[in-house]
């Protein structure tokens, strides 16, 4: 069975340049980190941060995410690792392919709140600020999957079907030429699940992790449909893919989160700059030049705890 028209596979994954290999699946991730880290410097700026302070959270949390997602993917995926001929060396070949999204989450997440916390910066609202950007980062990371034609769904005559080379195809479906291009709906639906996450912060001023919760609601949203279409070897439970309960579970926690925050004012972050005197908390006189206390404290290290404010706003409009 083919398609009328389709999607082509790329021809190669892997470019040798002398001795070392240059894999587009790593270059995907690298830029996909590259795009995160950029919105996120924005947002977060935009948001009363200060800048380059994206970037030293990324360094922290960047390498955790990537072991973290690897260990996911090794322990609901280990037939290629440990059954049956496996080879267990492979689990750390992290260049081939297999980054579990929950897993980076959360071993992501650890990362970054350590360095939230060295520099005295909220978790919840820093999550905010890079949620549309790590929507984007999967995004341009799910072309990975192209370039190794893996993790693709069941066979397809659709115009927009994906070609896979009959090596990459798994057994028992040797004799299909065309397959849902899984890749690519994931692709899309994260592009529009980030607008739609830019634009519900806008409307809705959200806070204290609430745009981050609308990113994890809607990733999981995406990810449940794609999810059963995919046909690559999996843990199952009750003849389920594990994932599929992953998104359920994960999914509503982060629906509960939004309503159980429902309603509270957006924090008023004040990072200032390097060296700057950062006396803006609630009470202070760094508003008013005409008195300043006998012994206000000053600071003028650069790694000054934030300074953040709750403020119930005239309008903070529906949430």
């Amino acid at each position: 069975m083919s398609a009328l028209a389709a999607i082509p596979s790329p021809s190669q994954g892997v470019w040798e340049l002398g001795p070392f290999p240059l894999r587009a699946y790593a270059l995907c991730i690298i830029a996909g980190i590259v795009a995160a880290c950029w919105i996120a410097e924005k947002r977060w700026v935009a948001r009363g941060g200060r800048p380059g302070e994206v970037l030293d959270i990324a360094i922290w949390a960047v390498p955790f995410g990537i072991v973290g997602g690897r260990l996911y993917h090794v322990v609901t995926t280990p037939q290629p690792y440990f059954g049956e001929g496996g080879d267990p060396l492979r689990a750390l070949a992290i260049w081939e392919g297999g980054l579990g999204i929950w897993g980076a989450i959360a071993l992501g997440g650890v990362g970054a709140w350590i360095a939230c916390r060295r520099r005295g910066i909220p978790l919840p609202a820093f999550g905010d600020a890079i949620a549309p950007g790590l929507l984007v980062a999967q995004a341009v990371g799910r072309l990975g999957n192209w370039f190794n034609q893996e993790l693709f769904g069941g066979p397809t005559t659709l115009p927009w079907a994906l070609e896979i080379d009959p090596a990459h195809r798994p057994e028992g479906y040797e004799a299909f030429a065309t397959f849902h291009p899984t890749f690519l709906y994931e692709l899309l639906w994260n592009l529009a699940a980030a607008a739609v996450v830019v634009w519900a912060d806008r409307r809705f001023r959200l806070s204290h992790g609430r745009a981050f919760a609308l990113y994890v609601a809607l990733y999981c949203a995406g990810r449940l449909w794609i999810e059963v279409l995919r046909i690559d070897d999996a843990n199952r439970f009750l003849g389920v893919r594990l994932n599929v309960f992953t998104c359920v579970v994960v999914g509503l926690l982060a629906v509960a989160y939004l309503v159980w925050q429902r309603g509270r004012p957006r924090e008023v972050i004040d990072r200032g700059e390097p060296g700057e005197d950062l006396r803006r908390d609630d009470g202070d006189t760094a508003d008013d030049p005409a008195g300043t206390p006998d012994e206000a404290p000053t600071s003028t290290d650069a790694d000054a705890p934030a300074r953040v404010r709750d403020r119930t706003h005239d309008t903070p409009g529906p949430a």
